[in-house]
């Protein structure tokens, strides 16, 4: 599985992005794609995960913010992040997970920073 990520940038505060990941491979097997994030020296957070039956997962600090999503079509999911916070800042990471063998596979990370 190959995941190519893409959206991220430079937004001032309450701004909005949208980042994206699209899969490819045998995605067949995977049941669960999500983003994380990571700060210098802190460890990678769940940000938000969606399940292959749509369950979605946040993560606190971004409800009511972050909205998870995907186009079964393009085999892509997608991260609307509104009203963006200086705690925001993060390299950002999709992640897809198969559950056959408990593997995770990255996508490279992608660079969000909030900042006037």
């Amino acid at each position: 599985v190959q995941l190519q990520a893409s959206g991220g940038g430079l937004v001032q505060p309450g701004g909005s992005l949208r980042l994206s990941c699209a899969a490819s491979g045998s995605i067949f097997s995977i049941n669960r794609m999500g983003w994380y994030r990571q700060v210098p020296g802190k460890q990678r957070e769940l940000v938000a995960s969606i399940t292959s039956g749509g369950s979605t997962t946040y993560a606190d600090s971004v409800k009511g913010r972050f909205t998870i999503s995907r186009d079964i079509a393009k085999n892509t999911v997608y991260l609307q992040m509104n009203s963006l916070k200086p705690e925001d800042i993060a390299v950002y990471h999709c992640n897809a997970y198969q559950p056959m063998g408990g593997v995770n596979y990255w996508g490279k990370g992608t660079q969000v920073t909030v900042s006037n």
